[in-house]
């Protein structure tokens, strides 16, 4: 296997580590809640996969290797570092809450999945302050499931937990959000607003 610093490993790198920067990007805004810290911490895994990439296996999933470089960088280095924001205290919404909401507006008709369909249409800003508020472990799957479109299974390897807890967190990071998320997408005009005389959950 060619080491770091070889023109053959060099340049497989710098074509994989192009083909991910976005995503990583935004994995890294939604988990620092800030440009400066998101473009830094990207650069930091960048440097930490360079000099590990004698142990990625070419034609395996490098965008997962990566996020897994960049989480555990965040975890190690900026949780140590700077303390958390403080998150607001949110309640999970009643049972069935966004969904007798999305079948008032019209919107169970367009998505199975309304958290999702809202999430993709609202712009990084947003969703990141959305996301901030929940409690780091349920953050850092609703992360990666709504903004990188991970399946469980990966989310698990990248969180280095069972497939069980990866649904459970997500099960309660999408009881958290339903009231936030779909009081933005009142705001920005993806949904209409459900009659005040309705009697919804």
């Amino acid at each position: 296997m060619t080491s770091p610093g070889s023109p053959t490993a060099d340049n497989n790198f710098t074509s994989l580590l192009e083909s991910v920067l976005e995503p990583a990007y935004r994995t890294a805004y939604h988990l620092t809640r800030n440009e400066a810290d998101a473009e830094e911490l990207v650069q930091e895994a960048a440097l930490l996969a360079y000099k590990g990439f004698d142990r990625f296996e070419l034609g395996t999933n490098f965008k997962g290797w990566f996020i897994t470089i960049l989480r555990n960088r965040f975890i190690s280095g900026y949780r140590k570092k700077k303390r958390e924001v403080p998150t607001v205290e949110l309640e999970d919404a009643p049972d069935l809450y966004m969904y007798n909401k999305s079948l008032a507006s019209g919107l169970a008709t367009q998505t199975s999945e309304p958290a999702k369909y809202v999430i993709e249409r609202l712009d990084a800003e947003q969703v990141a302050d959305a996301l901030a508020e929940l409690p780091m472990e349920f953050r850092e799957a609703a992360t990666l499931y709504f903004t990188q479109d991970m399946a469980y299974q990966k989310i698990a390897d990248v969180l280095n937990v069972p497939v069980g807890t990866v649904r459970s967190r997500l099960h309660r990071g999408r009881k958290l959000l339903q009231k936030k998320l779909w009081s933005l997408a009142e705001d920005y005009g993806l949904v209409s607003e459900v009659d005040a005389t309705e009697d919804v959950p």
